[in-house]
């Protein structure tokens, strides 16, 4: 209570209200996503694969027990894994859309 009137002295929200109108994207499109990491793949080049993953991303290696979460030690690992030449293929997809985000989980193999 301030100069006669309640105000708000605390303000907490739990959620935060998205920003900005969401970029559309299909479910085709999210499938698309995997063609193009792996087109990166092809390349052989560290760099171009890294360049594949957001600012923020985490990579959970196949064959390594380190957590990779920015593009240097994305790249690092990409070094030696192109070594082995891989191409995936998509085994099993589950796409989700959301607001400014996608996934597909599921299972592929080389």
């Amino acid at each position: 209570f301030e100069d006669g009137e309640w105000k708000i002295s605390q303000h907490h929200s739990s959620v935060m209200p998205e920003a900005g109108k969401p970029e559309a994207i299909t479910e085709d499109e999210v499938k698309g996503l995997f063609q193009l990491w792996n087109n990166a793949l092809a390349t052989e080049d560290a760099d171009t694969v890294a360049k594949r993953y957001a600012s923020k991303a985490v990579l959970l290696p196949t064959v390594s027990d380190v957590p990779r979460t920015d593009y240097a030690l994305i790249k690092d690992y990409f070094v030696g894994f192109l070594k082995k030449k891989p191409q995936g293929e998509i085994l099993e997809s589950n796409v989700t859309i959301g607001h400014n985000w996608c996934q597909d989980a599921g299972i592929y193999e080389f």
